[in-house]
């Protein structure tokens, strides 16, 4: 009896790919990568169990949440030694991958354009399209890349702002926010690697972090903000500028 249920929770490689629907050769790409572990060789014959089984679908998950075959195996060697707890990690994933910015491209028609824009002024749709915020796909279709921006934008634009003045300062703000990102991100991977911070709380510190982390670079963006418009004040520049730009109005009318 139990001879026949230990056969019965064996395959061949074949077996098991058609069990697990996983091609022989994926199987053994996993193997060469060390994210499979090796079958049992009975003479000839490479055996697989329902370890093996399992492993193939928590493999294919992990791809599904994006992971690369060498990090799965990372991951994979870790909970084997007892250094992590997959639900633990999992859950550190699902924070990771939680949004921080309720942003996301979309899709829309022309009038559905215009009604993001919260304008209809001439030439707007082309200015957009040559400013690369929107993309005109085929037909009365345009993809908006941000919708957030846009409305950025367009404020701006009211407020006297040229769309290209928008985008060239979106891009000052990403290109020194991405390196904000990485630097924060870089820090707390050292902190946790030396035991300053509890790796084990990942998930609740990114959990924590999304909200507090939005509000301070608020803050001190603001702040910062203040100080360099206080000194562009003190310079004289600010007069020098509305001074011409009042000189040049007076030269229009004439």
């Amino acid at each position: 009896m139990i001879a026949a249920d230990v056969m019965a929770t064996e395959y061949t490689i074949d077996e098991l790919a058609t069990v697990s629907r996983v091609p022989s050769r994926t199987i053994r790409f996993y193997q060469s990568r060390g994210a499979l572990m090796p079958p049992e060789i009975r003479g000839r014959v490479a055996y697989y169990g329902e370890p093996h089984l399992r492993r193939l679908e928590l493999i294919a998950q992990l791809q599904d949440r994006g992971l690369r075959i060498d990090a799965i195996r990372d991951v994979l060697g870790s909970i084997d030694r007892g250094e992590l707890d997959l639900a633990e990690w999992l859950g550190v994933e699902q924070q990771v991958h939680a949004p921080w910015a309720n942003d996301q491209p979309r899709t829309a028609t022309e009038e559905e354009l215009y009604e993001l824009a919260g304008t209809r002024r001439p030439g707007l749709i082309a200015d957009l399209v040559r400013a690369e915020m929107v993309e005109r796909h085929a037909g009365d279709v345009y993809l908006v890349r941000s919708p957030a921006l846009l409305s950025v934008a367009m404020k701006l634009e009211a407020a006297g702002v040229d769309l290209e003045t928008a985008v060239q300062g979106a891009a000052v703000i990403r290109k020194h926010a991405t390196r904000l990102a990485g630097d924060l991100v870089e820090l707390f991977v050292r902190q946790a690697a030396d035991g300053s911070v509890d790796a084990r709380q990942l998930g609740k510190l990114f959990e924590s972090l999304r909200p507090l982390g939005n509000e301070a670079v608020r803050i001190i963006f603001g702040r910062a903000m203040e100080r360099e418009l206080r000194q562009l004040y003190e310079s004289g520049k600010m007069a020098r500028l509305t001074g011409r730009r009042r000189g040049s109005s007076r030269s229009r009318a004439r």
